[in-house]
Formats: structure tokens, sequence, C-alpha cells
């Protein structure tokens, strides 16, 4: 079992949000699930850019180094992800974080009776 902070600050991290998703049903509330909301958005972005990348190399090689170097972005909204759900504080990603506020209607803690 993991509190609910762990479970927001996991959320961001790839894989370790199956960790946060499952480890902490129990114990989640409305800031973790938030912050999952957020996690697995912006998770499930990062690899369609990367796919869109790889889509991109094959056609224009010089675009998609170009591209590459957006990856950082990714990397950057992370990091603000989680320094916001370590400082207790429930705010969207930049740029992106809006997209997933009403997505995932499963992580709802309304849905979560178990």
């Amino acid at each position: 079992m993991m509190n609910p902070k762990v479970q927001s600050i996991l959320s961001y991290i790839g894989i370790l949000w199956l960790a946060a998703y499952f480890g902490g049903k129990s114990q989640r509330n409305d800031f973790s699930s938030y912050h999952l909301k957020q996690g697995l958005g912006l998770l499930l972005f990062s690899f369609l850019f990367g796919v869109i990348v790889q889509i991109v190399s094959i056609v224009s090689a010089p675009l998609a180094g170009t591209l590459a170097y957006a990856g950082i972005f990714f990397f950057i909204v992370m990091v603000i992800g989680i320094i916001n759900a370590a400082n207790d504080v429930k705010k969207p990603l930049p740029l992106v974080g809006e997209l997933f506020d009403k997505q995932f209607p499963f992580l709802d803690k309304e849905n979560n009776t178990d």
C-alpha cells in the first residue's frame, strides 16, 4: 500500500504509473486520481509523439532529427508534474495538462469503491 502523495509522484514516471495505479487503489483520493490522469495522459501523449517522429523519420530524416529534440519537452513536463505532486499542488501540466482533466474516468475516486 502506498499513500496518495507517493501515488501522485510515481504517476509521472512511465512504467511506475502501473505501480501507482495498482499499489494504492484503497488509499486513492481526488489528489492522487488527478495526478494519475495527468501522468497517464503525458505517457500516452509522449508515446503517440514518438510514433509520429518515427513515421516522419521514414519520410524526412532531417525533420525527424529536429523533432527528436522535442522529447526534452516531455522530460521537463514530467519533472514539473513530479514537483507539483511533491508540493501537494493540483495544477495541470504545461500545454497538455488541460487535455487530460476530463479524460480517463476510470481513475475518478467515485468510480473506485474497491
